[in-house]
């Protein structure tokens, strides 16, 4: 096993680059970017950085020559031989090549474009623009980039003792979150915490204390390239990216209504029926399943990622009950903000009623809260901003976490039926 801390004293970025590989990122955008080069590859898209945590000045801490190395690095690379071989023979979910060949094709000779980087106010204003499937899989890298720099900064004023402290500290409150979930029975939980964590080789860390501490309750992980390395699940389906888009690019409020559950038709033909969880919550969960079409109330379950995720469970449980299903059998993801006291409760409340299953985000992977204040982890997204030149917008069951201009805002909300909404505090 790698000693993290004196990887991190003998630190040379050469060796250990932030990003290592185009498949270090989230299973889900490589899905959503098939899926993307099949249906939408024309459309011209822009992401765009967003720190919500203001009080986090990235352009103070982050030197911007290190940045722009890091980011330059990435252009740099393509899918090696292995990788390929990866993608093309493994089997994701019981099916066997989940990716076609003219999409790996293309993704084996693909470089990401260019990026766009200045400073304001003390932040980085990082953008990228082009064809959809290209620009879209700059979003977890550049986070993972900003995220481990600014953990770095940090790092790299310890001494060598107290790097070994840190770390031996962090791994035992990890071990002891991981032998509180060995006590749930049924427990089936995967890593989601690749965009927000520590650094590679914690989460590679995290993952393999996973799979040691909870054997088969550990589904897998959302990062390609561990899930390789590791021989475990790779696990994700589709993102609020894809509606959010797709909306944009409605002519009229009848195709905007109509555009979530475009997406979730293109996402069936695209998998054959394979993948079929439900994503409602871009605008507004309750809205979304009262006007949901027949067909969708037979797909696998629903994933929550907004709002009070005891709420939402309830929500499903009775939309499902109103369809005809039965609830016992669908499965609800929770993925939102998860720490171990959480995931605790919602797995009393809903065991038995559903098929639960966590998606464990940044408190898996980047909780060094109490150990340092400058290494509690804050709020960073990278966003599809705009689409073809119209403004995204997302809404979100909590409206902290609503983005996009204010007059569109109020147009989806009229639209899409979006009440009056509990603002929570955004948990990372």
């Amino acid at each position: 096993m790698i000693d993290i801390a004196t990887r991190v004293w003998n630190h040379k970025w050469k060796i250990d680059p932030i990003v290592r590989s185009l498949i270090d990122t989230d299973f889900y955008k490589l899905l959503m970017c098939q899926s993307v080069f099949r249906n939408r590859p024309d459309t011209h898209v822009t992401f765009s950085l967003i720190n919500r945590s203001k009080d986090i000045r990235l352009a103070e801490l982050i030197d911007e020559g290190e940045l722009r190395e890091q980011l330059d690095h990435i252009r740099s690379l393509s899918l090696s031989r292995g990788e390929s071989t990866w993608l093309r023979g493994n089997t994701f979910y019981g099916k066997r090549q989940m990716f076609r060949p003219d999409f790996l094709e293309w993704f084996e000779e693909l470089r990401l474009p260019p990026y766009h980087l200045e400073k304001r106010d003390g932040q980085y204003e990082l953008t990228f623009e082009g064809a959809w499937p290209e620009v879209m899989l700059w979003e977890i890298p550049a986070l993972s980039v900003l995220m481990e720099l600014r953990g770095r900064a940090v790092l790299g004023r310890m001494g060598k003792f107290e790097l070994q402290v840190l770390y031996a500290r962090a791994m035992a409150k990890l071990w002891e979150k991981v032998e509180r979930l060995r006590s749930l029975d049924d427990l089936r939980i995967a890593d989601f915490g690749t965009r927000r964590r520590h650094s590679f080789l914690w989460q590679d860390w995290a993952v393999q204390a996973m799979i040691e501490g909870l054997g088969e309750r550990f589904a897998g992980t959302s990062n390609c390239l561990i899930a390789m390395r590791r021989e475990v699940e790779a696990i994700g389906t589709n993102a609020h990216e894809l509606p959010m888009v797709y909306a944009a690019l409605a002519e009229s409020d009848e195709a905007l209504a109509s555009a979530p559950y475009d997406v979730l038709a293109d996402w069936h033909e695209e998998h054959d029926g394979n993948l079929r969880i439900i994503l409602p919550d871009t605008y507004g969960t309750e809205g979304f399943l009262n006007r949901a079409p027949d067909w969708l109330a037979g797909w696998t379950g629903i994933r929550i990622d907004s709002g009070s995720p005891e709420e939402g469970a309830e929500t499903a449980i009775r939309w499902w009950k109103a369809r005809g299903e039965d609830p016992t059998q669908k499965l609800i993801i929770f993925s939102d903000g998860l720490d171990v006291d959480k995931i605790e409760a919602l797995h009393r409340q809903f065991a038995g009623r559903v098929r639960v299953s966590f998606g464990w985000g940044t408190l898996l992977t980047n909780d060094f809260r109490g150990l340092d204040d400058g290494l509690a982890p804050f709020s960073l997204v990278c966003k599809a901003v705009s689409a073809n030149g119209r403004p995204t917008v997302k809404l979100s069951d909590n409206p902290n976490k609503a983005m996009g201009p204010a007059d569109q805002i109020e147009r989806y909300k009229r639209v899409f039926s979006v009440g009056q909404q509990d603002a929570l505090e955004v948990v990372v």
